[in-house]
């Protein structure tokens, strides 16, 4: 089969079909890599007015991802003008507290910041070149848009 008829009659087409091949091949086989190892879990200001006020509306993802290797500490920081109480940590307002992880496991801790007072911490082996780091990949980014901060104009 002579493909180049067709290369010509949808170049665009092929160059995109191709350029997604690449982007997906450099996702599923490029090394994991960032910056440091922390995953900021931020309680916003303002938490415990609404949840006084009778707000039950989770603002926070409930279930928190880690990755050993990649991103195995998660820092906890309260911005909120009340302490928070996380598992048996007392954080102040304007604190932050890194809790560090070593073993894949999933952790249940209260929280006081989420409406059902308690929070998950998944804790997952970092995946393997290929199928597995190209889903960590994707999961990763639906997280980060999921739970974008979202500023105002000003």
């Amino acid at each position: 089969m002579d493909l180049m008829p067709l290369l010509r009659r949808h170049p665009v087409a092929w160059t995109l079909s191709a350029s997604l091949l690449l982007v997906l091949a450099w996702a599923a086989l490029a090394p994991l890599k960032y910056a440091n190892r922390d995953l900021l879990f931020e309680i916003p200001k303002g938490t415990w007015a609404r949840r006084m006020a009778g707000d039950k509306v989770d603002i926070l993802p409930s279930v928190v991802r880690l990755t050993l290797g990649v991103r195995d500490v998660l820092l906890l920081r309260n911005s909120d003008t009340v302490p928070q109480l996380f598992g048996p940590v007392l954080i102040m307002p304007g604190q932050d507290f890194r809790l560090p992880f070593e073993q894949v496991s999933e952790n249940q801790f209260a929280c006081t910041a989420h409406a059902s007072g308690q929070m998950t911490v998944s804790v997952v082996a970092q995946p393997v070149p290929g199928w597995d780091r190209l889903t960590w990949r994707l999961a990763a980014l639906v997280q980060a848009t999921r739970y974008f901060k979202q500023q105002s104009p000003e």
